[in-house]
């Protein structure tokens, strides 16, 4: 019996060769679909959960409450894992991160940059990143230790072990391997390549007791007997015993399995994060897959008059329902598994490509069984669910009327055709209108004004012997004509690496408290980085000494301390009085889909500056001035290659996660499209397949080619105009959701919708219109022969 449905199943799809190209190319592109969003949607939830002591890691946040307005970060003052370890008994231990940098191995012959982090010892015991050599419990003991990557060790001592050798970091100290690090996996938020104890940045002087200097991540593991609401009291008045500026500031745990899935905070309550893109990616497989088996569904349902009278004789011969249902079920899993392997080979063909366009290292690892299990089962899922509804239908016939002839479509047919269609096509515009606004939103951010000139300013990081003779490289390359103004600063122009809420002026009130960013210089502010001055003068440590205690407001920021006229005006930091010489027009520094943040620019004694600003001399050609530049740079600081990086580019960078966002929708909406498509084309076949008579007889009448194509063409168009009254509200709804996330966003213009619609009812003739024509074009002779 399975082996004669087999065969049945086969001649059939043997036998309409079109239409099984058809159900199996739509099936397999949606189960492609499918798969590559289920494998970053694996990834995405497991983030970060293969510590083992996951259940019991929290990160430190800080909450603060302004102006009504309460605010939520996880980068605290390195004070406070200090404090936290000797205050609460219930914290097994503490482990401080410090920023990545980059710093420059030295290992014999081997110079390389490589980039890595500053922890507490204890990190290596709270997570899980394995020892392929080396003791997690005193790898990081010794001041002079540094643990490396598998990778980075292969780089520095290629094949030999490097364990026990010395590397010298940024030719400053001999560092001993202690540690040789399993290559992080794919589903870490962490990136390094190396690591180095706390005690030696203790040991540089990078330590400060500083409670307004929120500069590192605090991550605190509980004892296993220890509860979060017995520590969550004492956490949120730690402040008031310890920080004097700042009594009213609270901090908070979040575990640490949650941070990078939900770690999202409005107004101090969670909100949401990416386990948002988790949600939209899960609805749009499920769709697309959906969207797949209605094709399956719509062409099945189609072909039931070819199929009627096969089901008329089997029951007539005394085939019992349960029978025909199991061999349409049988075929419609046969036809999923082939569309299941033309998947795969779509899947891995097309995988770099989707990783490069999600940013993610996903695999198929198809020597685990659990993969193939899974895609199994995804596969005679989708079967099972696209050949229900047919076989159903198909085994439903009545054999006395089929063999007689007498055999109708019913509304009971036509009705779940069109809602299959209609279905199709709303998701298919709703992700049109999706693609268009996320688009006009990226350019939106895109033309919105920086503040400053990006234009040939690159940046590089002050580094081994840069500092000492930096004087002597600003000379060089001025005087060679490559720059026409260099400067130092504490962060490149494009990054906010430092924040405090401690500032005091007069008049500020007490529990004023609000986030303004550090920004330093020394110099030559305006010249550099061309920001408008709109009050008072630039940094001149030529001309003013004393402005290596100056400091400089940007618009947001005297608005914030209320000034009339802020030059001259004192404000304390740090135990320092810093006087106000300028002000200058409002820059974007952080993200430009968000608000422009008060900020200060202060001189020179402020803190390090790391950063040299370079202003290209425009006269000259990109690659003149490089090389200028590389000669002074190699020349006054020889141990470290000269790297540098462009503003526009890293700048440019912002919008990488909303370009990303637009790309996704583009895809998935071309991939819905595609699917739909080839649904419509199997249709109107069949439509003209079945009317090839009456066609016949219209042109022997006389009707032309034209108003026989609009006959064919008219039933889907209407479908489609259905399809775009549902779609425009489901999907004005969704976007303006979504556009709240940013303060600064466009408005939803009526000509999105019309353009989608257009587009979608474009799509639909031009599928539907080679049918109909093709059929409008056929020689009525043949089709009437018989007659």
């Amino acid at each position: 019996m399975i082996k004669n449905y087999f065969k049945t199943a086969w001649r059939s799809l043997w036998r309409n060769k079109g239409y099984s190209f058809i159900n199996i190319t739509g099936l397999a592109v949606g189960l492609a679909s499918a798969i590559l969003i289920v494998l970053w949607i694996a990834n995405e939830t497991s983030v970060d959960r293969f510590h083992k002591n996951i259940g019991r890691i929290y990160d430190v946040y800080n909450l603060a409450t302004n102006q009504g307005r309460t605010s939520c970060w996880n980068v605290t003052p390195k004070v406070m894992g200090k404090v936290i370890q000797q205050d609460f008994p219930e914290v097994e231990s503490v482990v401080r991160y410090n920023w990545t940098e980059s710093v420059l191995f030295d290992a014999g012959e081997k110079k390389l940059k490589a980039k890595g982090n500053i922890v507490d010892s204890g990190f290596l015991q709270m997570f899980s990143f394995p020892l392929l050599q080396g003791n997690t419990a005193t790898a990081l003991s010794n001041t002079y230790s540094v643990v490396i990557t598998a990778t980075l060790a292969k780089k520095l001592f290629g094949n030999n072990d490097a364990m026990g050798k010395l590397v010298r970091l940024d030719n400053q100290d001999n560092f001993t391997v202690t540690g040789i690090l399993k290559d992080l996996p794919a589903n870490t938020s962490f990136d390094f390549e190396y690591l180095v104890p706390w005690s030696y940045m203790r040991l540089l002087g990078g330590e400060d007791d500083y409670w307004s200097n929120n500069s590192t991540r605090t991550f605190v593991m509980l004892k296993k007997e220890a509860s979060l609401a017995g520590i969550a009291p004492k956490l949120k008045v730690l402040r008031k015993k310890y920080d004097a500026e700042s009594p009213a500031m609270e901090n908070f745990l979040y575990p640490f399995g949650k941070s990078y899935l939900y770690g999202s905070f409005k107004n101090g309550k969670e909100d949401g994060g990416r386990i948002e893109f988790v949600k939209i990616f899960s609805l749009i497989a499920i769709f697309i897959l959906l969207i797949a088996c209605i094709n399956f569904m719509n062409l099945s349902t189609a072909r039931s008059e070819k199929r009627a009278k096969e089901v008329g004789i089997r029951k007539v011969i005394g085939a019992l329902k349960q029978s025909l249902v199991t061999q349409f079920l049988g075929e419609s899993i046969l036809l999923a598994l082939i569309a299941g392997v033309l998947a795969l080979l779509i899947v891995y063909i097309s995988l770099p490509y989707f990783n490069d366009l999600v940013n993610r290292r996903l695999e198929l690892d198809l020597a685990n069984y659990k993969y193939w299990l899974t895609g199994l089962g995804i596969v005679v899922t989708a079967g099972l669910l696209a050949g229900l509804y047919p076989a159903l239908y198909l085994s439903a016939f009545k054999p006395v009327a089929v063999l007689k002839g007498v055999f109708k479509k019913t509304n009971a047919l036509v009705t779940p055709r069109k809602v299959l269609v209609i279905t199709q096509f709303t998701f298919a515009i709703v992700l049109i209108i999706a693609t268009i606004i996320v688009n006009l939103q990226l350019q939106n951010a895109q033309q919105r004004q920086a503040g400053y000139s990006k234009d040939n300013l690159l940046y590089c990081a002050v580094e081994g012997d840069i500092s000492k003779n930096y004087a002597l490289i600003k000379n060089e390359i001025m005087n060679n004509g490559a720059a026409v103004a260099v400067n130092k600063t504490s962060s490149p122009v494009t990054e906010a690496w430092s924040n405090t809420g401690g500032l005091m002026w007069e008049g500020k009130e007490v529990n004023n408290r609000t986030n303004v960013i550090r920004f330093c210089a020394d110099e030559a502010v305006s010249k550099t980085l061309a920001f408008k001055i709109i009050a008072g003068r630039d940094l001149d440590l030529a001309r003013y000494t004393t402005d290596s205690m100056g400091i400089m407001l940007n618009e947001a920021a005297v608005k914030l301390m209320g000034f009339k006229n802020p030059i001259n005006q004192v404000i304390k930091d740090g135990g320092r009085e810093w006087h106000v010489v300028g002000v200058v027009k409002d820059f974007i520094m952080g993200s430009p889909f968000r608000p422009i943040e008060p900020l200060v620019i202060e001189g020179a004694l402020s803190r390090d500056l790391n950063i040299v600003n370079i202003k290209l001399n425009n006269k000259n050609s990109t690659s003149q001035n490089i090389a200028i530049l590389k000669s002074a740079f190699s020349k006054y600081n020889p141990n470290y290659p000269f790297e540098y990086k462009f503003v526009d580019d890293e700048y440019a960078k912002k919008f990488e996660g909303e370009k990303r966002s637009g790309q996704l929708a583009a895809l998935f909406a071309f991939l819905t499209i595609i699917i739909s498509c080839l649904g419509l084309f199997g249709l109107a076949s069949f439509m003209a397949e079945n009317r090839i008579k009456e066609i016949g007889v219209r042109k022997v009448l006389g009707a032309s080619v034209l108003s026989i194509a609009q006959l064919l063409s008219k039933e889907f168009l209407r479908l489609v105009l259905i399809s775009i009254v549902i779609a425009s509200p489901i999907a004005y709804w969704a976007m303006y959701k979504w556009l709240q996330n940013y303060p600064y966003h466009i408005s939803i213009q009526w000509w999105v919708f019309a353009m989608a619609g257009i587009l979608a009812v474009a799509i639909a003739l031009l599928t539907v219109s080679f049918q109909a024509i093709k059929a409008g074009l056929a020689n009525p002779v043949k089709s009437l022969r018989t007659e």
